[in-house]
């Protein structure tokens, strides 16, 4: 299972290196989180795996989409939503267990049934996909992008304390809000298991 995630990852950093780091930043995130909240080892394997290869669907999409500098056109940000699916339909053609390809899926589904592509509510979404949203929005927001440089972590963290409409999950991002002010947390590339040595 490990040599199947590194090649993927692999096959994603030739085709957009943004892409492989932010995934792997992404999980780093997620990681965290889900430790504060008391994930098993089994749980946080799944998290990590499926957080890792969270956006695999982009691999679907034209690089000058992905890349582009300036805003996104209706019909091109509606290509972007494609994603998330087409990653659960790569991901569960492999053997991994079958929640990493939902938690895929779901990983822009928001509470307020507002998100995509199912538009799912509440408790239809699971932790996983909550945490993973969380850790999303907060490494995209405070990375450089194509069309923009990086913000601020206080920018990430504020928009994901100042949910109004409650999109994302109480507990997760607390518990990502206190990582980052209370202790110290820094997002870094997750480091890669070593398959030949089978260590972290």
């Amino acid at each position: 299972m490990e040599k199947i995630v590194n090649a993927l990852i692999a096959a994603i950093e030739i085709w957009d290196p943004y892409t492989a780091g932010h995934q792997k930043r992404v999980a780093t995130l997620s990681l965290a989180i889900a430790r504060e909240m008391g994930f098993d080892q089994k749980q946080l394997d799944t998290m990590r795996i499926a957080a890792i290869l969270h956006d695999i669907g982009k691999i679907n999409l034209p690089t000058e989409i992905l890349c582009k500098p300036g805003k996104l056109a209706t019909c091109e940000f509606n290509l972007i939503k494609i994603h998330s699916e087409a990653g659960y339909h790569i991901l569960r053609k492999i053997n991994f267990p079958e929640k990493i390809a939902e938690i895929v899926y779901q990983h822009h589904e928001t509470l307020d049934g507002k998100g995509y592509p199912r538009g799912l509510t509440g408790n239809d979404i699971c932790t996983e996909a909550r945490i993973l949203r969380i850790a999303d929005v907060v490494e995209a927001i405070s990375a450089n992008r194509p069309y923009r440089p990086a913000n601020a972590i206080e920018d990430a963290l504020g928009e994901i304390e100042n949910d109004n409409a409650v999109k994302y999950d109480v507990t997760a991002r607390d518990i990502c809000l206190d990582l980052f002010r209370h202790q110290n947390f820094k997002i870094k590339e997750i480091q890669m298991r070593d398959t030949e040595r089978n260590v972290s």
